[in-house]
């Protein structure tokens, strides 16, 4: 299984890996602009463990790009560098909005 993942990432080429950036882009961008306020932080709770996934994403494509291959290493860099932002910045807005719920003491 984890064989015939890796042929098919190692058979795209640069023109594939920008139409599925796209995409995700749109998609991404309809989800939420449709979703109501009030489920907004549930929601970026859930956004920050697929972070997680897309840094140790974006490590591995960096581990398996050629030292020659310096887009694929800026952008592996840039994926990882941006997705700990947000992960972090979620959970610090995750724990504020937490915090408005507690009772005072």
């Amino acid at each position: 299984m984890i064989l015939s993942i890796q042929g098919f990432l190692t058979s795209l080429d640069t023109w594939d890996i920008l139409y599925i950036l796209i995409i995700a882009a749109f998609l991404g961008v309809e989800l939420i602009s449709n979703v109501p306020a009030i489920l907004h932080t549930p929601l970026m709770s859930g956004a920050n463990a697929i972070h997680g996934v897309v840094i140790i994403g974006s490590i591995i494509v960096m581990g398996h790009a050629d030292a020659d291959n310096y887009l694929a290493l800026i952008l592996g860099f840039l994926a990882v560098i941006l997705g700990t932002l947000n992960v972090v910045g979620g959970f610090v807005v995750t724990n504020r909005m937490l915090e408005m719920f507690k009772k005072k003491k």
